[in-house]
């Protein structure tokens, strides 16, 4: 019987054997489908101007995050889990190419149910990103989190000067949510999918780890499309209306835009405290 085994034992490793180049491309091919769908949330929420994160805070942003379809689900303890993308932008305004994150978190007490809803997060400080990209990052622990603003001009809650904004989308409804708790992570096995090695972070966020990935250079064309056009965020004549209890001295104004390079990219920072609402 083992000369009938061996045809079939060599049989069984040709087929693996050319797989391997299939289920590569196919485990890229969900990475770039998460690409596509975060891209998806950020261009249906551009289409209603009084339902998306406001133009001035993504001017200010040091990184953007955009989690689709996050299911909570809940029978007496609750729980968020859902998986996604993040993009930082280095001094001269330029985006990274995307970070793949997953971000998962519980909650006590009576509750049955399930939905699921899209989440976008606004990085606001440098440091925010700095902490995420050492290991485990928990919103609201390792960065203060509140409830975006909404709208082209909103504002956020008099005297809050978050870390990271937070928002969520679910049933067609999109506004500022409260994610205390929740942990973000690096997912490790989705970057090294779509990069063909080990990366970690900051191999992306400096740009040591590169792609040519149609999709990542669309999801990053679509952050930058709720921003201002280059120099309008400076030269803006009617800025949003401040809810801070004093008004700070009015911010030097931002340099000139970096001059065109090879890929999407965006303006310098217009303001040296991104987050804070312009005075």
């Amino acid at each position: 019987m083992s000369h009938l085994l061996q045809p079939r034992a060599l049989l069984g490793l040709l087929s693996v054997l050319l797989l391997l180049p299939a289920g590569a491309a196919w485990a890229q091919n969900r990475e770039d489908e998460r690409l596509v769908t975060a891209t998806q949330v950020l261009e249906e929420l551009r289409a209603t101007p009084d339902q998306h994160v406001p133009t001035w805070l993504l001017d200010r942003a040091y990184g953007v995050a955009v989690i689709p379809n996050v299911i909570k689900g809940a029978f007496i303890f609750g729980l968020r889990h859902g998986n996604g993308v993040l993009v930082s932008r280095d001094d001269a305004g330029r985006f990274s190419n995307p970070v793949f994150i997953s971000l998962t978190g519980g909650s006590a007490g009576w509750q049955i149910g399930a939905q699921a809803a899209d989440v976008v997060l606004v990085f606001a400080t440098r440091r925010s990103l700095e902490n995420f990209a050492r290991g485990q990052f928990t919103l609201g622990a390792s960065a203060s989190v509140a409830a975006g603003p909404l709208g082209r001009t909103g504002e956020a809650a008099a005297g809050v000067q978050a870390e990271i904004y937070s928002y969520s989308r679910a049933r067609g409804l999109f506004a500022g949510v409260a994610l205390d708790g929740t942990a973000l992570m690096f997912d490790r096995k989705a970057n090294r999918n779509f990069y063909g090695h080990d990366v970690t972070a900051d191999d992306i966020f400096l740009g040591t780890a590169k792609t040519d990935s149609e999709s990542a250079r669309r999801f990053i064309a679509a952050v930058v499309a709720g921003m201002s056009p280059p120099g309008a965020a400076a030269n803006a004549a009617s800025p949003p209306p401040v809810a801070t209890p004093a008004a700070a001295p009015a911010a030097t104004a931002a340099s000139a835009p970096a001059p065109p390079t090879e890929g999407v990219h965006s303006f310098p920072l217009a303001d040296p405290k991104p987050g804070s609402e312009p005075h």
